[in-house]
C-alpha cells in the first residue's frame, strides 16, 4: 500500500489569525492549466477574480507564486487567502485563564464563536487568541457554542491536539454548566434527562425524537428568587444544543435563548441579552502529564445578578461580566 506524501508547510503566513486555503490538485484530471482547474473547482468565484489572484501573485505553490499560465501538475499543492468579509465586532474580550507550552484555556464571552464557521471567521476566539498571543499554530481541543460563554481549551502545538481531543471524544472530561431559567416549583429536581436528539444540516434547531436515548443531562436547582432559578447542568454526552433543548423540554427554557422553544432572528449586532448559559468548569486527567486538572470560569450570569438590567439589554453594559470569583 503506497504511503501518502506528507503535506508540505504553507508558504503563506496567516492573515488576521486565519490560515490560507490549501488545495491539492487531483491525480487525474483533464485540465491543461492550474487556472482551468481553479475555475472548475471554485464555481462561486468569478473567473476574473481567479485571473486577478494569479496575476497578482496571490496563489502559491511550494516553489512560490504560481504563474497565470502554469501547467496543471497532478498532486501539487496550492495556497491562497480567501477574502475575509467584514464582520460585526463582538465587543467583549477573551480572558485567558491558563497558559503554558501545551495548553491555553480561555474564558470565552457570549456571542463569540470558538472557531471560524459560516459568517463568523475573524471574530472568533481562535483567531483572536492566535493574534493576541502570537500563537499561529493554536488549535481548539473542543468547541463551545457561539452563544454560550465560559471555559474552552486550545492546544499550542498540533502534535498535542489529538490527545486532548480524545479526552472529549471518549467522555473523560467532566463538564459543568450554570444556567438561569424560569423557576417552576412543580418541577421535581434534581433529575437526569435522557432523550434522542436529531440535528439536521441546515436546520438551526435540534429536536427530540422517539428512540434509544443518545443524550443525557443532569439538572439541579441551586437557588431561586423572583421567579427565576439558578441551575447546575452536567452533560454526560455532547449532542449539539443538548442542554438548551433539555431545559426547554422541561418547561424552563434558558433565558435569552433565540432557538428554544421558539426560533427568533436577532440582528447580528444585538448583544443586549446574552444566553444565560455558562460553561462553568472543565475537569480531567491531563493526558500528557497525568496531573488532575480543573479550570473554572470567572464570569457571572447577568440575569441572576440583576435581571432588570439584563432584560433591558443595551449592548456591552448589559453583557455578562468576567472578574475573579470569590
Amino acid at each position: 500500500m503506497r504511503r501518502r506524501r506528507p503535506v508540505p508547510p504553507s508558504p503563506l503566513p496567516q492573515r488576521r489569525g486565519i490560515d490560507p486555503v490549501r488545495l491539492r490538485l487531483p491525480e487525474e484530471g483533464r485540465w491543461e492549466t492550474v487556472r482551468d482547474h481553479l475555475v472548475d473547482r471554485l464555481p462561486a468565484v468569478e473567473p476574473a477574480l481567479i485571473d486577478a489572484m494569479l496575476g497578482g501573485g496571490e496563489v502559491w505553490g511550494t516553489d512560490g507564486p504560481v504563474d497565470p499560465g502554469a501547467p496543471y501538475r497532478p498532486g501539487a499543492y496550492l495556497w491562497f487567502h480567501r477574502e475575509l468579509p467584514e464582520e460585526v465586532p463582538v465587543p467583549y474580550a477573551v480572558e485567558v485563564l491558563y497558559r503554558d507550552d501545551v495548553l491555553v484555556v480561555a474564558d470565552k464571552p457570549h456571542f463569540l464563536a470558538t472557531t471560524p464557521r459560516g459568517r463568523h471567521v475573524t471574530e472568533t476566539a481562535l483567531a483572536r487568541l492566535r493574534r493576541d498571543l502570537g500563537l499561529p499554530r493554536l488549535s481548539p481541543a473542543h468547541r463551545l457554542d457561539r452563544l454560550t460563554a465560559g471555559v474552552v481549551m486550545f492546544t499550542v502545538r498540533p502534535e498535542h491536539r489529538a490527545a486532548y481531543q480524545g479526552l472529549f471524544q471518549d467522555r473523560r472530561v467532566r463538564k459543568e454548566y450554570e444556567a438561569v431559567a424560569p423557576h417552576d416549583p412543580g418541577l421535581e429536581l434534581p433529575r437526569t434527562v435522557r432523550s434522542r436528539i436529531v440535528k439536521e444540516r441546515g436546520v438551526i434547531a435540534a429536536r427530540e425524537v422517539p428512540g434509544e436515548p443518545d443524550s443525557v443531562s443532569r439538572v439541579e436547582l441551586t437557588g431561586h428568587r423572583g421567579g427565576l432559578g439558578r441551575y447546575r447542568l452536567v452533560p454526560l454526552t455532547g449532542r449539539t444544543h443538548q442542554l438548551r433543548l433539555h431545559m426547554s423540554s422541561l418547561g424552563v427554557p434558558i433565558l435569552g435563548d433565540p432557538v428554544y422553544p421558539t426560533v427568533t432572528d436577532p440582528a447580528p449586532d444585538d448583544f443586549g441579552r446574552p444566553l444565560q448559559l455558562l460553561a462553568r468548569s472543565l475537569e480531567f486527567t491531563d493526558p500528557i502529564t497525568g496531573r488532575a486538572r480543573r479550570f473554572t470560569s470567572r464570569r457571572t450570569l447577568s440575569a441572576w445578578d440583576s435581571h432588570r438590567e439584563w432584560a433591558a439589554g443595551g449592548g456591552p453594559r448589559g453583557a455578562d461580566s468576567a472578574h475573579p470569583s470569590g
